[in-house]
């Protein structure tokens, strides 16, 4: 299994914080929320490497992070997916592809947001996701209220735990159970990205992928217990700082 860690957003609604500094390399009491997920996979029994993408901005931030990396077990790659600016940003799915195209990724692929910061176990996640396998396996929250869960993309599943319905951002969800930016790729699932893309040419974000994709096929939902931060806003930023527990 290789690990691809999402970091090329750009933050703009976490300026003026973050206008220097990608997200995640921001501190959370002290330790960069990247390094947070390093710790969460690196005993991952099958973990061959881990592929980091960002954007040409924080690019060579990112070259100094790996290089502090060196006692992580596996192989940290960086890719710089030559963005300057929000505006020409390749947006999460366009990021995945960029990666895919560029790297012969001949494994499973666990694709993970590189704002989110959380106390999961992933093993069990990854465990439901290769019982499921061909199926995509997301991970899901919930959040808790419907007011909140008009800031994500809401799932609705089935008694088996697969996907009947994803709305993104609606402005009447029907549940507080939103999809978080954890995605389990089978190999043989990892075509059908460029196959989305020609379909439809939208790259920006990775939930109108997975609406698209449970259309077409299976794709199920594992149910995170536990704390997460999904660090969009300098609100969230402050509660994570303020109430995560290491």
């Amino acid at each position: 299994m290789k690990v691809l860690i999402l970091a090329g957003g750009y933050g703009t609604r976490l300026y003026p914080i973050v206008k220097n500094t990608s997200k995640p390399l921001l501190e959370v009491q002290g330790k960069p929320i990247i390094n947070y997920i390093l710790e969460k996979i690196k005993d991952s029994e099958k973990l061959t490497q881990v592929l980091v993408v960002t954007n040409d901005k924080f690019y060579a931030d990112f070259r100094k992070w790996r290089e502090r990396q060196r006692a992580f077990p596996v192989d940290i790659k960086v890719f710089n997916d030559g963005t300057k600016t929000p505006e020409d940003r390749l947006g999460s799915i366009g990021d995945i592809h960029y990666v895919l195209e560029r790297e012969d990724v001949d494994d499973d692929l666990l694709v993970v947001g590189g704002d989110n910061i959380f106390d999961f176990n992933l093993e069990d996640y990854v465990a439901f996701a290769r019982k499921n396998s061909p199926g995509v396996s997301i991970g899901v929250y919930d959040i808790g209220t419907l007011q909140e869960a008009k800031k994500f993309g809401v799932v609705q599943v089935d008694k088996k735990g697969k996907v009947v319905s994803f709305i993104e951002k609606p402005e009447k969800p029907l549940s507080s159970l939103i999809a978080m930016c954890f995605y389990f790729l089978p190999k043989e699932t990892l075509h059908l990205i460029g196959q989305y893309l020609k379909e439809c040419k939208k790259s920006d974000t990775s939930g109108d992928y997975i609406r698209w994709l449970s259309q077409k096929s299976d794709v199920y939902a594992f149910k995170f217990q536990g704390q997460w931060y999904d660090i969009g806003s300098i609100e969230s930023y402050r509660e994570a700082q303020e109430r995560f527990s290491k």
